[in-house]
């Protein structure tokens, strides 16, 4: 998650206000009661922990980062879509450029569903220069991708097309998202009712965030989240700071999840998260010690499963 002051790239927002609506209306049409549809599966955290491991060891043998323009970066890429490829998905890489050097977005379709009614989740891929980068963000990278095999191994039939993307260069100003959005034909935004981002979701100081841009996008993680006695609050410190933001200018619905990066948590917070007030959420937030033991497991745990009860209710 970008913390530095930058001048975001603007998307124009192309999308009219009918198409907009239409959006609205398709996300939150999408949302099927339980008696209707399969219920998304428990994701172990093993597996999650698994993918961690493995992008650290990618870090480790690519001069410890994950950083745009570093060899860890594009081996990142390799690894997600080499699990990605084997599952069954069409994937693509989009190159850009970014300081001199490409970049690149990963991008993966599970086969069926309506391409004209579009669910999107995307992480960033990326780290910053100095560390391995793992609650930023190869904890939300890991978990969608867990998300994603999951829905390949339960063989999912949505009436909707899911679409997973891995951002690159997100740390240098969401290079690798604005790109995407801004390469998009303006009939192809409008087919994409949401988009839903996963930017940290293993602070080890844990707090619960969740988007609130978008009402229908936000209650499908707030009502899941009741159903595990854990409060939430509005995401308000991720706002425009990671890769939803390209989304959310051309018109298109977001939500999300966070865990909390440099700010303080507070008493309150402390009190309903059993948390440590007056500390980070991230001490280690675009540190070097963002490593594997910098990461909450019940958070990692908790956020990947709430990931994946999202993709099955919003796709079906």
């Amino acid at each position: 998650m970008v913390i530095r002051t930058f001048k975001r790239r603007t998307v124009v927002a192309t999308v009219t206000g009918t198409a907009l609506a239409a959006s609205l209306l398709t996300v939150a049409g999408a949302q099927a009661s339980p008696d209707e549809q399969a219920a998304a599966p428990d994701i172990p955290v093993e597996n999650v922990q698994q993918h961690l491991s493995e992008l650290e060891a990618v870090a480790e043998a690519n001069g410890g980062n994950r950083a745009h323009g570093q060899p860890g970066y594009k081996a990142s890429v390799d690894y997600v879509k080499g699990k990605l490829d084997a599952a069954g998905f069409k994937t693509s890489v989009q190159e850009f450029q970014e300081g001199g050097s490409t970049g690149y977005n990963l991008v993966a379709e599970w086969p069926g569903g309506s391409g004209d009614d579009v669910l999107m989740a995307g992480a960033h891929l990326d780290s910053v220069a100095d560390g391995s980068g793992m609650n930023d963000n190869a904890t939300g990278s890991a978990g969608l991708l867990e998300v994603a095999l999951a829905v390949a191994e339960g063989d999912l039939k949505p009436s909707k097309q899911l679409r997973f993307a891995w951002w690159g260069a997100e740390e240098l100003g969401l290079v690798g998202s604005s790109h995407y959005v801004s390469e998009l034909p303006e009939a192809e935004r409008a087919k994409i009712g949401g988009y839903l981002n996963f930017d940290m979701i293993g602070s080890p100081n844990a707090g619960y965030f969740v988007y609130d841009d978008n009402a229908e996008l936000e209650s499908v993680f707030t009502d899941w989240f009741a159903t595990k006695d854990m409060k939430t609050a509005p995401a308000e410190e991720s706002d425009g700071r990671s890769d939803h933001a390209p989304f959310q200018d051309a018109g298109i619905p977001v939500g999300g999840l966070f865990t909390g990066a440099g700010a303080t948590m507070t008493e309150e917070q402390a009190a309903q998260w059993d948390g440590k007030a007056g500390e980070p959420f991230d001490a280690c937030y675009h540190s070097s010690c963002d490593d594997s033991s910098n990461v909450n497991a019940k958070a990692l745990d908790l956020n990947t499963d709430a990931i994946a009860h999202a993709v099955w209710e919003l796709s079906s």
